[in-house]
């Protein structure tokens, strides 16, 4: 008995030794040339010995190779370091490949291959289920080859500088399940084929430069659950066809310049969770049962868009909804009163603002981290969930009762007066507005005849005075080129004010109303000691009045046309704008008929041209600002900017930034000066209440509205010297004529590279003591300044994204998830940065610069290149069209270069 259970005892053992041995077998390479092949691409990509030891075997030691009966079926080399030797000249070595004839995966995310996809790779590799090429640092086209790749299921390109059309072999990847584009230079329009891709199940071409419609076949793509086209320039409608995609999870249009209304068969996407359609120019009313059946719906952004009427009221009720961002819009009507809650605490969001709600803030509010209802017209009692527990809140630009920064009163009652709305004048009694009276149609019609006879008489008057006003100006234009045909009668003393356009100035804005003595005691009657400078618009004293409070007092000559029409626009605009970052009116003194005087706050370290080298108390040496200070200083004129390109309606722009412009405080806070040019962005509607025929006659520096250099992006461009100025400490940039400026940037730009820190301290201000982190910190800056110095208008980025780099400086610079020193997104899809780093874009063409001794070639492409020496702030792109930039570039932010030589290659 027992030796039976003993054979049988033997027996398993032999069976089980058999069995093991078999599978050792199997996972040993038993291909010497499959050896062989893994030793060469050891080689060629400079692979280390840690990953790949020589005296091992590769199936069982190698990390990243997996076999199947003794060949090589997998290689996974993301993220890997090259050798020293490797990686002084690293490029897209992978020819050993092609002898793997049962490789199904290979996977390169996140190890440099420069160079191009050869063209071989789509013929051997046969096999090949998934390739993953993504964050490699290749460029050149996808080759037409890769549609031979049959078995291919899933297909990663994205973060690259691929360019070129997408080519339609791809659509013969019939078994694709994942095809990723995204964040690369590829441009053209998206090929119709690609509706044959049946089993897609994720579409990303995300962040390039792709053109032309929406091809409606990508609505037949019945399994696709993840569709992102954002941050092309992808035109024309959204196809109704995509409401058929009942199983798509996350919809991200945003970012381009898709026009018309939303059509209603987007309701059909009731799996849908993300809807991203923000930064186009959709317009038009939303279909009413647009979201009713969207009840899984957890991120919506409609921001930036041209929205009309009812805000859909649904979107109120749905418990899953995280993030709500309708932004920029002309949103109407009343808040539900309805209990808002988000459930998951701090990240949830609400933005409303810059939209046409009004009413009492009703909802009750709560679960959210952030709710932004600024911009809109909101009346009565801040409710209580604003006034602290946990909630950001934002409500500034409304018209509600004992809060800071709200709009006017006779701009909230003309609001609402415009809609047959009672407005209840921030508490207090209106005894401005009249009460409404029913009038009888005979009153009516008796108000109708007169209104027409008096609108007919100033009419015939306009029209006269036109003519009048257009002779004298052509015969004064003979006499005297600078002279300006626009007649502006003087104040009267101690009375109203009128703008250009003729509408009242409202006093009560405009600070206290000084006497002459007051303004002759306070400058010592005007002495010399006194005199700041003479600007373009007025004499600057320094001052002292009643009290002992130092300020500063303009003295305006209106028998100067300039002058006068620069004191009126400065009056209107400190009506009409408010911000911390725009320097305080204190007051006014307007007796005298020709003599004007405006009196502002003084800033003890008066601009940042005389602030930054300061004189120390031994008046030896100078002494220059921290970093650290100059950061903030750039900080806080970014936010003066954008408070008037983002904030205003319509957008404001200021016309004379630099350094003599930007004005400290006693803790260097930035505080804008020289309002006197500031104007509506050309183009805008109601640019300027000034009637045409009165503008003057136009110079060649001047755009079709008459007023020069009348874009956002100028002041951006502006700016960017600005920056330059502080980085290098080499006073006068910003203010330097455009020849001087050229010259200046063809020796400093080429510095600049987002590939080497190390050439920035080439250019940083030598007073500086920077270090390690701080120098990061100065080539971030560079990197935004070269940025804003883009020629071409419409190139250059908003100055909301030059904010968000400035307040995150580290993020322009620092990667995450890979060792190279390529900027990259590590966001999530729709976050600001993604939208502010989508675009490191520039054609090599675009730049000229001469580099310095130490040859960077290429890395001009951030928009610092010179293209023509009156190119940089003409307002005026390359090809003559009109540098008004549209919201659609606002991922249009750092060109990226396409070549780079470094320095001992």
């Amino acid at each position: 008995m027992v030796d039976r259970w003993s054979r049988v005892v033997c027996v398993c053992l032999c069976v089980l030794f058999l069995l093991f041995g078999c599978t050792i077998q199997q996972q040993l390479l038993v291909s010497r040339q499959e050896r062989l092949v893994l030793l060469q691409l050891r080689s060629s990509l400079g692979l280390r010995a840690k990953e790949w030891p020589v005296k091992t075997d590769p199936c069982t030691s190698w990390a990243g190779i997996r076999c199947t009966n003794g060949r090589v079926t997998e290689i996974n080399i993301s993220g890997f370091r090259r050798t020293r030797r490797g990686g002084q000249n690293p490029q897209f070595s992978v020819e050993p490949l092609q002898n793997l004839t049962l490789l199904s995966s290979f996977n390169a995310s996140n190890f440099a291959l420069p160079g191009s996809i050869p063209q071989w790779l789509g013929l051997q590799l046969v096999s090949l289920q998934v390739l993953d090429l993504s964050s490699c640092s290749i460029n050149g086209v996808i080759p037409f080859t890769l549609g031979n790749l049959s078995s291919l299921v899933e297909l990663y390109l994205s973060n690259n500088n691929l360019t070129g059309a997408l080519p339609s072999s791809l659509s013969q990847l019939t078994g694709l399940s994942v095809l990723d584009l995204s964040h690369n230079l590829l441009t053209g329009p998206i090929p119709t084929t690609f509706g044959s891709l049946g089993n897609l199940n994720v579409l990303d071409m995300s962040l390039n430069f792709l053109s032309g419609a929406i091809p409606p076949e990508i609505g037949t793509l019945s399994v696709l659950q993840f569709l992102n086209l954002s941050g092309n320039s992808l035109s024309s409608s959204i196809p109704a066809q995509i409401g058929g995609l009942s199983n798509l999870i996350d919809l991200d249009l945003g970012f381009n310049s898709l026009s018309g209304s939303v059509p209603q068969n987007l309701s059909g996407l009731t799996n849908l969770r993300r809807m991203i359609i923000g930064d186009n120019f959709l317009s038009g009313k939303l279909p009413g049962n647009l979201f009713s059946p969207l009840t899984q719906l957890q991120l919506v952004v409609l921001s930036h868009n041209g929205f009309v009427g009812d805000f859909p009221g649904v979107l109120w009720s749905f418990p899953s909804l995280l993030f709500l961002d309708v932004s920029v819009n002309n949103f109407t009507g009343v808040l539900p009163n309805v209990t808002l809650r988000f459930n998951a605490g701090g990240a949830t969001v609400l933005n409303i603002s810059q939209n046409l709600f009004y009413g009492n803030i009703t909802p009750v509010i709560t679960g959210f981290g952030l709710v932004d209802m600024s911009g809109n017209y909101f009346e009565g009692p801040v409710p209580i969930y604003a006034r602290g527990g946990g909630i950001t809140t934002s409500l500034v630009g409304n018209c509600l009762r004992n809060v800071t920064n709200q709009r006017t009163a006779s701009e909230c009652a003309s609001f609402y007066k415009e809609r047959n709305l009672l407005f209840d004048n921030f508490g207090e009694p209106n005894s401005s507005t009249p009460p409404t009276i029913k009038s009888s149609k005979k009153w009516r019609n008796l108000i109708i005849i007169l209104a027409s006879v008096f609108g007919s008489i100033a009419l015939i008057s306009l029209v006269i005075f036109a003519i009048v006003v257009v002779i004298v100006c052509k015969r004064k234009r003979g006499t005297s080129t600078n002279q300006r045909g626009i007649s502006v009668g003087p104040v009267p003393a101690g009375g109203g004010a009128s703008p250009p356009g003729g509408a009242p100035l409202n006093f009560s804005n405009l600070g206290d109303a000084f006497t002459y003595q007051q303004i002759l005691d306070a400058t010592a009657e005007f002495n010399d000691e006194n005199l700041i400078k003479r600007g373009h618009s007025g004499e600057i004293f320094r001052g002292v009045i009643e009290g002992g409070i130092p300020v500063v007092i303009k003295k305006v000559d209106l028998h100067s046309s300039v002058k006068r029409e620069s004191y009126m626009l400065e009056l209107e605009l400190f009506t009409r704008l408010s911000h911390p970052r725009l320097v305080p009116l204190l007051g006014h003194c307007l007796e005298n008929e020709n003599e004007k005087f405006l009196v502002y706050k003084h800033l003890p370290n008066g601009d940042l041209s005389r602030s930054l080298f300061k004189k120390t108390h031994s008046g030896e040496s100078l002494q220059s600002l921290d970093w650290i200070t100059r950061l903030k200083i750039a900080i806080g004129a970014a936010e003066g900017l954008a408070y008037l390109h983002h904030e205003c309606v319509p957008p404001q722009v200021h016309r004379d930034i630099q350094a003599s412009s930007i004005l400290l405080d006693d803790k260097y806070e930035v505080r804008l000066g020289s309002l006197s040019e500031v104007c509506a962005q050309e183009g805008e509607p109601h640019q300027s209440r000034m009637p045409k025929f009165l503008r003057f006659p136009q110079t060649s520096d001047q755009g079709a509205s008459g007023t020069p250099n009348a874009i956002c992006a100028y002041d951006v461009y502006c700016f960017g010297k600005v920056l330059l100025e502080l980085i290098t400490g080499k006073l006068g940039i910003s203010s330097s004529t455009e020849a001087t400026m050229k010259e200046f940037l063809e020796t400093t730009l080429p510095y600049i590279s987002i590939y080497d820190k190390e050439l920035v301290t080439n250019i940083v201000d030598p007073s500086l003591i920077i270090d390690e982190d701080l120098l990061e910190e100065v080539w971030a800056m560079a990197i935004v300044a070269r940025s804003c110095l883009n020629p071409k208008p419409n190139r250059r980025p908003l100055m909301r994204y030059i904010l968000k780099a400035l307040e995150n400086p580290l993020k322009v610079v620092r990667e995450e998830h890979t060792s190279s020193a390529r900027l990259r997104t590590t966001s999530s899809r729709g976050s600001w940065n993604a939208a502010l780093f989508g675009s490191w874009r520039q054609s090599s063409s675009d730049v000229t610069a001469a580099g310095p001794s130490r040859k960077v070639e290429g890395t001009s492409g951030g928009g610092g290149g010179l293209k023509g020496s009156g190119s940089q702030g003409s307002g005026q792109n390359g090809d003559g069209h009109n540098g008004h930039s549209s919201r659609r570039h606002s991922k249009e932010i750092f060109p990226e270069p396409l070549d780079v030589e470094r320095e001992g290659k």
